[in-house]
This record gives C-alpha cells, sequence and structure tokens, in this order.
C-alpha cells in the first residue's frame, strides 16, 4: 500500500469520526436536554442545573438549554440567576410549538417586576397581548404598568379592554376607579370602586384603592378600616401597612403610624421594593416629630446608601449633622416636653440675660414671657413685657406662626417678640417679619444662646 493511499484512508478515518462524534452529540444531547424539565418538576433541581451548564459548555448558544437552566435557578429561589438566563433567551431563542413564546413571556415578564424592571416588563406584556389577545389578565398587567408610570390616559384603555374581555375583573375595575379618582372624575371613580368590591367582596387589593380615595377624602376611619382589609392581599400588603400609617401620621398619632412603617420594612425581607424607602421616609418623620432624633438619622442613613437622591434626606443629614457634636441643641431636639420648658428658660436667663416672668409648655414648643435683667430695665418703675416662643419643629416656620406670635404679643402688652426654630423659617415668614416688632432667631444664633444658657 503506497503512501498516499495511507493517507487518504487515514483522512477518511478522520472524517468518520468527525460525523460520528457529531451524530452521536446530535442524539445524545436532545435527549439529555427533554430530561431536564422532567427533573425539575422531580424537584432535583440541582441535577437540572448540572446537566443544562453541561449542555450550554459544549452548546453556549442553545437558548433551551438557558431557558431551562432558569427554572431551575426559580425552584432553586435563585432569580437574581434565573433573569439572566432569560436574558440570554430573550435575545436569541426561536419560539415555536415545542417551546411556547406564551409561558416564557410570562415568566420573564414576572421576574422583571421582582427587579423593577418595568420598562422591560412592559414590553413583554404588550408582546402577550398580541399573543394572547382574549387573555384579559395580560391588558390588565399592561395597564398597570402605565399606571405606575402615570400614563393614565394609556393605562385606563388596557384596564377598559380587560373589563371588556372578563366582565368580572375586579382588580381592573377598581384600578380603573383610583386612576378616575386622580383625574378628579369622583362620582365616576366611586363607581367603578363599589363595582369591583360588589363583584368580589374577598378581592381585598381592592379595600386598598378604596382607602386611597378615603384618605385623599380626609375621611382617616374609613381609610384606616378599608387598609385594614386590604392587608389581606400579599400583593398589595406592604403598600397597605405603610398607607395605614400614614393615615395616624395624618392625626398625629407617631406613635402607631412607627408601629405600622416598621412592620413594612419587616415585610421587605430582601430590601428590594422601593415602597422600603418610603416606609423608612415615614418612620424618620415619626422619629422626628417624637424627638427620637437619633433613630431618625438612622434610617435616613440607611435611605441615603441606597438612593442619594430620595426626597430631602440629604437636607435632613446635613441638617442634623452635628448634632452628636452639640449637646445643647441635641438637648434642646430630644428632651421631654417638660425638660423643654427648662431648657427654655435657661436659654432665657443665661443666654439672654433676661429675667423669666412665666413659662408654659405649648402644644408647639415653649411660651416664655421675660423682662430684661439690665439695670436700668430692673429698676425702672414700668417694666416692659418681652414674648419669646420656641419651637422644635422639623420643617420651617410659614408666617402664619409669625402672625400669631404678634397677634399673642398685644394680650399681654409686649413690646417685642422673639421666635426660635431649630429648622429656620420660609421666605414668607421673613418678609412679614421685617418692620415689625418681632426677631426671628434661626438654628445658628440659637445653638450660642443654647450654649450660654448652659453654663
Amino acid at each position: 500500500m503506497g503512501v498516499t493511499q495511507i493517507i487518504l484512508i487515514s483522512a477518511l478515518a478522520v472524517v468518520v469520526v468527525a460525523l460520528l462524534f457529531v451524530l452521536i452529540r446530535s442524539l445524545v444531547l436532545p435527549q439529555k436536554l427533554d430530561a431536564i424539565p422532567k427533573l425539575i418538576k422531580q424537584g432535583k433541581t440541582q441535577n437540572a442545573i448540572k446537566a443544562a451548564k453541561q449542555i450550554i459548555a459544549k452548546d453556549p448558544a442553545n437558548y433551551k438549554a438557558h431557558y431551562y437552566l432558569g427554572k431551575a435557578y426559580i425552584k432553586e429561589g435563585k432569580s437574581e440567576l434565573a433573569i439572566m438566563e432569560y436574558k440570554i433567551v430573550n435575545e436569541n431563542a426561536l419560539f415555536s410549538p415545542t417551546f411556547s413564546e406564551v409561558e416564557f413571556r410570562k415568566e420573564y415578564a414576572a421576574l422583571l417586576l421582582k427587579y423593577k424592571q418595568n420598562a422591560e416588563a412592559l414590553k413583554n406584556y404588550l408582546y402577550l397581548t398580541k399573543l394572547e389577545s382574549t387573555n384579559a389578565e395580560n391588558f390588565y398587567n399592561a395597564g398597570h404598568l402605565y399606571e405606575q408610570a402615570n400614563r393614565y390616559d394609556v393605562a385606563i384603555g388596557f384596564m377598559q379592554k380587560a373589563t371588556l374581555l372578563d366582565k368580572k375583573h375586579a382588580k381592573a375595575h377598581a384600578e380603573i376607579g383610583l386612576m378616575l379618582y386622580r383625574m378628579k372624575n369622583f362620582q365616576e371613580a366611586k363607581r367603578e370602586i363599589d363595582t369591583a368590591i360588589r363583584l368580589s367582596p374577598e378581592t381585598y387589593s381592592s379595600y386598598y384603592y378604596l382607602g386611597k380615595i378615603q384618605k385623599d377624602a380626609k375621611d382617616i376611619p374609613a381609610a384606616i378600616k378599608s387598609f385594614e382589609k386590604a392587608q389581606r392581599d400579599q400583593e398589595v400588603k406592604q403598600k397597605a401597612v405603610i398607607e395605614h400609617g400614614a393615615c395616624y401620621m395624618l392625626v398625629n398619632r407617631f406613635d402607631n403610624a412607627a408601629l405600622d412603617f416598621n412592620r413594612a420594612i419587616e415585610l421587605d425581607k430582601d430590601n428590594l421594593n422601593s415602597e422600603t424607602l418610603y416606609a423608612r421616609y415615614f418612620l424618620a418623620s415619626c422619629y422626628e416629630k417624637l424627638r427620637k432624633i437619633d433613630k431618625a438619622i438612622e434610617q435616613w442613613e440607611i435611605i441615603y446608601k441606597r438612593n442619594k437622591s430620595f426626597r430631602d434626606v440629604s437636607a435632613k443629614l446635613s441638617e442634623y449633622k452635628d448634632l452628636s457634636a452639640n449637646d445643647n441643641l441635641k438637648d434642646y431636639l430630644t428632651c421631654s416636653n417638660e425638660e423643654f420648658v427648662m431648657v427654655c428658660k435657661l436659654a432665657c436667663e443665661n443666654g439672654m440675660k433676661l429675667q423669666v416672668m412665666s413659662a408654659t409648655s405649648q402644644r408647639w414648643g415653649c411660651l416664655i414671657t421675660a423682662i430684661d435683667k439690665s439695670e436700668d430695665s430692673w429698676m425702672s418703675v414700668r417694666k416692659q413685657v418681652l414674648y419669646l416662643r420656641f419651637y422644635r419643629e422639623p420643617d420651617p416656620l410659614e408666617d402664619v406662626v409669625v402672625r400669631e406670635s404678634l397677634d399673642a404679643m398685644k394680650s399681654v402688652n409686649s413690646i417685642k417678640g422673639y421666635v426660635f426654630s431649630s429648622s429656620g423659617f420660609t421666605n414668607a415668614a421673613r418678609r412679614f417679619a421685617e418692620n415689625r416688632p418681632i426677631e426671628l432667631v434661626d438654628k445658628d444664633r440659637l445653638e450660642k444662646i443654647l450654649s450660654s444658657g448652659s453654663k
């Protein structure tokens, strides 16, 4: 046998082996792939994950293997890994009767919603409205996402389509009611909410929307009851607890509100929900009102780490940044109402050199009347009364406070008044105080007076 023949035979053998390898691979891989869904169904998720990874290692573009790997991750509770696999499927898959696009889109959209990727989730639900044009739930989900983006004009259209396809879709009626209320169409809004509750009294999410309407209408007792019912629905439970607490805040029951906000935070085990930031923010507001400033700062710091631009958290942290270094200001902000009167008296006597005539605790702070302790004033027959109001409200004081103070000064024949604020004053308040016998004392000057008063 010649050299040429040997080379030809060798080359032929290589080709045959390669073809056999491809043939065996084409027969074995599909069998291995088809076994993965069975493993997942049997709860053997670790075996399923291992099998899917082996196939992907040999064929990285095998979108079915990526899909099954994602499903196995979901079963394992590893949704952050599942969403990565589903994204690969979304970019590469060719759907067929043996690989349902409808099923995939529903699962993928649910994952996207979990991680607040609402824009991508909406794309999938819009696909589903075309793939399953008679399924009311697809239109409801798309409408719900438009509603969250404040696109009420579009959202209502999708919700109304959902109610046409399913006349008993209580959730769609409830959301239409809430959007109509926000659009000031109160009569139609109430009708839709009532329809939702009549259709399904045990669809407790409807009571959440009813509670929102009642809260905005200032019917706080009714809103509280509605939010209590809404908490039976796991989907809206956290939001309902937050709104329940917000109702208590509106009537200044800050201890009750704080309990609700703490509950809402505990409901988010993964600390992923955007609603949790609002719960923390409102909890901090309660602590601020209750003079528990250290606890308020703790909540603001947690929020700031996650979202530096959330509401006025940065400003709040800046406002209280020197609290730990200034014991006098800390005492002023955090002490009890009884102790607060004493702090204010010392500030007047030692910090401003005044003789205190009366000092009383008020719902807004402390009211003091005093006279000047200087020798001339002390020896004069007619002592001139000074009127002093001390506030420790968390927000800048409005002009109404200045107006009230001026009116109150007349009742005690005061020649001059002072309003002290640890949070400053609005521009309107400052303008109104100009050229009037009242002085506005802001945080910086207050700190100096408190420091002198403690000596």
